[in-house]
């Protein structure tokens, strides 16, 4: 006689509350700890390289960069285990439907373009990021290409894992929606300020930029659409910052893919528990 009970769904399906509740202070404090240590890393791997400028070395600011993306995902990780050990659908890397999220991205990045249009005509802020030039960009192919690479790969999915994935995570276990996601979106905004009375002024629309990834995050409970979506807004800065369009195109397109393929091997977003 056959059972009338159904077997449960694999991978199961977990209620929302199932995530850990980190402490609040958790992001902030975490911020700090990953900062510090991953200065602390560069200046020491500079040191061993014999670096005497790192400004001056596209090279040495790739090494900085990746040691600094590094220690803000391990920190993450380590006051994550503080509570529970970590999984990755605790920081938001879970399926989630597959064109709602679409939506939810494309609602979010022509937010962003409108309101940072608006912004411009308002503000007219003649401001330029030199990051695609401190990273070598400029100086041959091989720079351009790495140089891309930092941008249109690996920060989007390193300041994702942190300020989406496990940041904002933390500030939601105390705040509300808008609460958490504007302290998110100004501390965002602030660590790209690059000095100066004018660098200010590029503080705002990425203030904004980082409050609507969070609203989009909110939405899918998933990181791979904010993931793509960063990735798609440094894609497009990185051509014009760098006239880096063929490198653009390429790696934009391959984080989309990753982002709409892998999370098919990864858990499904947990149900709200009703």
């Amino acid at each position: 006689m056959e059972s009338a009970v159904s077997p449960p769904p694999h991978p199961p399906e977990l209620p929302e509350d199932a995530r850990p509740r980190w402490p609040w202070w958790y992001g902030p404090v975490a911020f700090l700890a990953g900062a510090v240590s991953g200065l602390l890393a560069a200046g020491i791997a500079w040191a061993a390289l014999g670096v005497d400028d790192p400004g001056e070395s596209p090279g040495a600011i790739i090494v900085g960069t990746l040691l600094l993306d590094g220690s803000l995902v391990a920190v993450a990780l380590l006051f994550a285990s503080f509570v529970r050990r970590p999984r990755s659908w605790h920081f938001g890397l879970r399926r989630t439907p597959f064109w709602p999220a679409v939506g939810w991205a494309a609602l979010g990045l022509l937010t962003f373009y409108v309101l940072a249009a608006i912004y411009s005509v308002a503000v007219q802020p003649d401001v330029e990021q030199n990051v695609a030039e401190d990273l070598g960009a400029d100086e041959s192919t091989i720079g351009l290409i790495a140089a891309g690479f930092m941008i249109i790969c690996v920060a989007p999915f390193a300041e994702e894992f942190f300020f989406r994935g496990f940041f904002y995570g933390a500030l939601r276990t105390k705040f509300s929606v808008a609460v958490a996601a504007i302290i998110d979106g100004l501390l965002f905004g602030l660590i790209h300020f690059e000095g100066g009375s004018d660098g200010l002024l590029i503080v705002p629309p990425l203030a904004m930029l980082g409050v609507i990834f969070c609203l989009v995050y909110e939405q899918t409970r998933s990181l791979y659409p904010v993931v793509a979506l960063h990735s798609i807004n440094n894609s497009v800065a990185y051509a014009v910052q760098a006239d880096g369009g063929a490198v653009s195109a390429v790696l934009g397109a391959l984080m989309l893919v990753a982002c709409a393929v892998v999370p098919r091997f990864t858990r499904p977003a947990p149900a709200p528990v009703a």
